[in-house]
């Protein structure tokens, strides 16, 4: 999913940003209402988590502009104010669901599914399969044959990549912008180092392979059944 993330507060934004992006979602950050509405409105996100005390423009404000607007992404207030009348006011301006800090990240994360699944129940999928290869996307798990696989944060997330992309060509400008966010090609290994390391672990024990280099073009899993 694509998050706007709108805190002032760069510590608490450094640490909400960096667990959505190692949950494999592409986040935007905003430091205040104003840059976060300028945002809100000029891209499309599947989410917002907004902060009630901003700077510039205070989160009440900024979702009922979008609201006005006809923005309907869903929202998620944060804040340390927990009163039945301060979540009251946060629900009134239009926002979907309020989370008080301090708040488990855990339930940060449960909370934007519910949201993103009860706006569109056919985009969110928790888990998924290529093969006999699967991927819970909750649990953070992964399996193959019956065998739990280890993976690393960004070796989850490029297999996540793979798995939504499955029977079609990856090529390394999608991985690149998808799974390292990077809008232009810093000239290194790092996607053939991971290929590597997460071919040896989905493949390597196992007699049919899935990962698959497309020479001149990228990469593609696939079942021996699916074709690129």
């Amino acid at each position: 999913m694509r998050i706007l993330v709108i805190e002032d507060d760069l510590e608490a934004a450094a640490y909400v940003v960096k667990g959505l992006r190692e949950s494999g979602h592409i986040v935007d950050h905003a430091a205040d209402g104003e840059e976060g509405l300028t945002l809100a409105l000029s891209s499309s996100f599947d989410v917002m988590i907004v902060d009630r005390m901003l700077p510039k423009r205070d989160g009440l404000s900024v979702v009922e502009t979008l609201r006005e607007e006809g923005v309907r992404t869903p929202v998620l207030f944060l804040s340390a104010l927990g009163e039945v009348d301060d979540r009251i006011k946060g629900l009134k301006a239009g926002g979907d669901d309020y989370l008080t800090k301090p708040y488990a990240f855990a339930e940060l994360l449960a909370r934007i599914e519910v949201l993103v699944r009860r706006a569109n129940p056919d985009q969110v999928r928790t888990k998924l399969q290529v093969g006999d290869l699967e991927i819970d996307l909750l649990a953070r798990k992964v399996v193959r044959e019956g065998q739990e696989i280890d993976l690393q944060p960004r070796e989850f997330r490029l297999l996540e990549y793979l798995m939504k992309h499955a029977g079609q060509v990856v090529t390394r400008t999608m991985l690149l912008e998808n799974v390292w966010e990077y809008h232009f090609d810093p000239q290194t290994n790092v996607i053939d180092v991971h290929i590597s390391r997460l071919r040896a672990k989905i493949d390597k024990n196992f007699e049919q392979p899935l990962l698959h280099t497309v020479r001149g073009a990228g990469y593609s899993l696939r079942a021996a059944d699916q074709t690129s």
